[in-house]
């Protein structure tokens, strides 16, 4: 067989098989109305399809409209976040449904209470580590600190595997907070 003849065979007339996307992790922010049992509604979408919530928090935002903010952190392919965008816009006590991740420049940030019990070498070691960090010391012992540290979940998660060796013994997390950056406010 000539080259030619050899580039004619190869080549495939079917496409190319689609790649399948891999999991990325999104930050979805999700105004509702302050009522009862609207946490359970956008909860119990997510467990009833089988998604995993990788960090949670909610408050209340606007006292005088009722309305509060909740925050998750999931992943998942486009397509899965894509539905769940979907799902979660047609629950009767949501107002509005924003990935920050994908459709804004944004602020997020999570606060964490570690524990470390330490002395000696670890313990000024645990100092230092806290310093570059910037974490402070809220509480501290004879025999153990607790440090208040805000960043990133990256940060945090570095900051613990520091920690980790020193004499981590708990780690208490609020969870992402997250907000875009500018002028305009959700909801609004």
């Amino acid at each position: 067989m000539s080259k030619s003849e050899t580039k004619k065979i190869s080549k495939s007339v079917y496409a190319q098989a689609p790649t399948q996307k891999s999991d990325e992790s999104h930050i979805i922010a999700i105004l509702v109305k302050n009522e009862s049992g609207v946490l359970a509604r956008v909860i119990g979408l997510y467990s009833g399809r089988g998604y995993n919530i990788e960090s949670l928090t909610v408050a209340e935002t606007n006292q005088s409209e009722h309305l509060s903010r909740i925050t998750i952190v999931c992943k998942g392919t486009p397509s899965v976040i894509e539905q769940i965008k979907l799902q979660l816009a047609r629950l009767v006590p949501v107002l509005e449904v924003s990935d920050l991740t994908v459709e804004c420049a944004y602020i997020e940030r999570e606060l964490a209470l570690v524990k470390v019990a330490c002395t000696g070498d670890k313990r000024i070691e645990a100092l230092r580590s806290a310093d570059i960090f910037r974490a402070r010391a809220v509480d501290s012992t004879l025999e153990s600190f607790i440090f208040e540290i805000t960043g990133t979940a990256d940060k945090i998660n570095a900051f613990i595997d520091i920690m980790t060796p020193l004499g981590l013994v708990d780690v208490s997390r609020t969870g992402v907070a997250a907000i875009s950056r500018g002028k305009d406010a959700m909801g609004a």
